[in-house]
């Protein structure tokens, strides 16, 4: 049976960025925020984690492994400052599992974004790959090479600061708390530690693929955790209520990998290698109605022999919602709920 499980909060925290932020004649002039609204919106989404192995001195000689992945349909709501997604995913017709194999999925993320700063935390762990890219001719049925016992779980947290909060919003395009009014661009600083771990039943490559990309030992199982700065630069481009957003950052990680040939061996080193993230958002957005297409990749990259090993997390993501406004106890925060302390 294919399984698949999302679950996303969308938290965003606009009294982190200090009242008085709100009542700057610049903020305003750039931003609009929306903290006595409540949203909802339907949403189509997919979270994909994937692995390749190459061959650094030799340029598009890679071996990469996808996931059998359906999109997910659910619905996304904004409420107490609290934001939430419930996505389900689109049974696969049973032509696109033969070729492509089964993949279950866990993916649960937690997301933290203010004015100022953003956070992530992530959970991801699939079991079933296929070979997306072979360099032997596909069965007559057309199916690719799968690999059923492949196992990979990703964990971490991911943050960024946003130096021009004043003149530009991530938010605006990712969660709609804001509207970008004018055109504006801010440097970012992004940062990352995950785990990383990879195990199959038998060697992650066959003897071909493993000569092919010059890996000298099978390996069977790895593991790395990675710790990245990297310093960036994001803008959104506005067109009346027309957006187009992008942010890319990249800088050193270091990484301390382990992994175990086929023999057993054990094998440890710690590699100094590279993190990339990756956001790119188009949409429309007006006081009452928004609409977008999101994508986001982080691409951690390690290298050890001859070999580098790079797992990619992306997530692409199609809403539309609408804005209301909010009564009763919805002009509450999720934090004014809360009972206080020592009553």
């Amino acid at each position: 049976m294919r399984i698949y499980i999302g679950l996303t909060f969308l938290v965003c925290l606009p009294f982190i960025s200090f009242a008085q932020a709100g009542k700057d004649s610049v903020q305003s002039t750039y931003i609009k925020s929306y903290s006595d609204k409540f949203f909802l919106w339907p949403v189509l989404k997919q979270r994909s984690l994937s692995f390749e192995l190459s061959n650094p001195r030799q340029v598009g000689n890679t071996v990469r492994f996808k996931p059998n992945n359906a999109f997910g349909i659910g619905l996304g709501m904004y409420l107490f400052d609290l934001g939430i997604e419930l996505v389900f995913a689109v049974p696969l017709d049973q032509e696109k599992e033969s070729n492509y194999g089964k993949t279950s999925a866990q993916d649960l993320q937690l997301n933290i974004l203010s004015r100022r700063w953003g956070g992530d935390f992530f959970y991801q762990r699939y079991q079933g790959f296929y070979l997306s890219n072979p360099d032997i001719p596909l069965s007559a049925s057309g199916a690719y090479p799968q690999r059923p016992d492949v196992h990979t779980e990703n964990l971490g947290i991911a943050g960024v600061y946003i130096f021009n909060y004043k003149k530009f919003s991530l938010r605006s395009a990712f969660t709609f708390a804001d509207r970008q009014l004018k055109s504006a661009g801010s440097f970012l600083l992004s940062g990352t530690f995950n785990s990383f771990r990879l195990s199959a039943d038998s060697s992650i490559l066959n003897p071909h693929y493993a000569s092919r990309i010059g890996l000298t030992e099978s390996i069977e199982s790895l593991n790395y955790q990675t710790l990245s700065t990297a310093p960036g630069y994001a803008y959104n481009l506005v067109w009346r209520k027309i957006f187009l957003s992008g942010s890319f950052a990249v800088g050193p990680a270091i990484q301390w990998l382990h992994y175990q040939d086929i023999s057993g061996l054990e094998h440890s080193v710690t590699t100094l290698n590279s993190f990339v993230d990756l956001r790119i958002a188009l949409g429309y957005s007006t006081d009452r109605f928004f609409t977008g297409l999101t994508f986001a990749s982080q691409v951690r990259n390690v290298q050890f022999e001859n070999i580098q090993f790079g797992s990619t997390s992306s997530t692409y993501r199609i809403l539309f919602g609408w804005r209301f406004q909010e009564f009763g106890v919805l002009k509450k925060s999720a934090w004014g709920l809360l009972p206080s302390w020592g009553k």
